[in-house]
């Protein structure tokens, strides 16, 4: 106990010392203590690692966080506080990037995984250090892994097209409709009721992440598919997906992926699963000329850096640029 607090002093002392005079005074506080008994006193304010985590958990909620993303943050946390086995405010840089080196060659982890970890270990201290918990986060000088620049696939028109000719069910067809025309999450379509869609309009309102609500808008096509389906619907569920069978109860995203990935099997098309539509789409809308401030809206993106990499440029269409505006 009595060397956490002078490595707690000395820590605290760091932005205003150089080398010579941090070993100094840790010689001179060592010193000074030898020969005391140095206990900790739960009474003065201190708080238990585990409350910290659940008080920065009661933050992030607060904020709009999902539940998903929150038992995401609380074991990610729980899981480098086991692995240390230090109490948060002894925690440096080092040891940061040592459990974040360790991680990824025992887990094999790709360098994405690595940073989302990083991200959410300095929200967490950084969180620490504003409410003055702790002096300074320890994640502060370990910067952003870079992940590179992976191109992501998308569905061609012929793909889509092939989706469709293959529906044997008003339902699916629908479901692909919905997905490629909207470009929402396929987390917020399972959540949609028959009440919220505005055929007049073409449009419907989601509550994407966070629980924030936006419009998005379908097309002449789906609205006609949409349509023939709950029209051949003899159930009086409100969720505007259900399953096919008795009692016809709401989708879940784990029925729509299976389902696709089943459709994708069948036609010899690869990786077939909700997300892609969402990626078409905003490749799609760039490729035409939309701007990126106007799709951000549409996707429901809160940093316009998100919407940026959905963006992936068709190269033919670099091809035709380069001739016109240099070649």
């Amino acid at each position: 106990m009595k060397q956490n607090l002078i490595t707690e002093v000395v820590q605290g002392m760091l932005p205003y010392l150089n080398n010579a005079q941090t070993e100094k005074l840790q010689e001179v506080l060592a010193h000074a203590l030898f020969g005391y008994e140095v206990a900790k006193n739960d009474k003065n304010g201190n708080v238990s690692e585990q409350n910290l985590v659940d008080l920065f958990l009661s933050a992030k909620r607060i904020e709009g966080c999902s539940e998903k993303s929150l038992k995401y943050y609380e074991s990610t946390i729980l899981a480098m506080l086991d692995a240390l086995h230090k109490e948060v405010k002894q925690i440096d840089t080092d040891d940061i990037r040592s459990y974040l080196t360790e991680y990824q060659a025992r887990k094999k982890s790709s360098k994405v995984t690595i940073d989302n970890i990083r991200r959410i270990l300095s929200s967490f201290f950084s969180w620490l250090e504003d409410e003055d918990y702790i002096l300074k986060s320890p994640v502060r000088r370990i910067h952003k892994v870079k992940t590179g620049t992976n191109i992501k696939e998308t569905y061609s028109d012929e793909a889509l097209e092939l989706m469709r000719d293959s529906c044997t069910e008003l339902r699916d067809l629908a479901m692909i409709d919905m997905l490629s025309s909207t470009g929402m999450r396929v987390g917020e379509m399972v959540l949609l009721n028959r009440e919220d869609i505005n055929f007049n309009e073409r449009e419907c309102v989601v509550f994407g992440k966070g629980d924030k609500e936006r419009i998005v808008y379908f097309d002449a096509r789906t609205k006609i598919h949409l349509q023939n389906y709950l029209q051949s619907r003899t159930d009086d569920d409100p969720a505007l997906f259900v399953s096919l069978q008795a009692p016809h109860s709401r989708l879940s995203i784990g029925g729509i992926e299976v389902r696709l990935r089943q459709m994708g099997k069948r036609l010899g098309l690869n990786k077939v699963h909700p997300h892609k539509f969402r990626r078409t789409l905003a490749t799609m809308a760039i490729d035409k000329g939309m701007p990126i401030e106007q799709l951000q809206q549409l996707l429901g993106h809160k940093r316009i850096d998100t919407t940026l990499q959905y963006a992936m440029v068709k190269q033919s269409n670099v091809k035709i640029a380069h001739r016109k505006y240099i070649g």
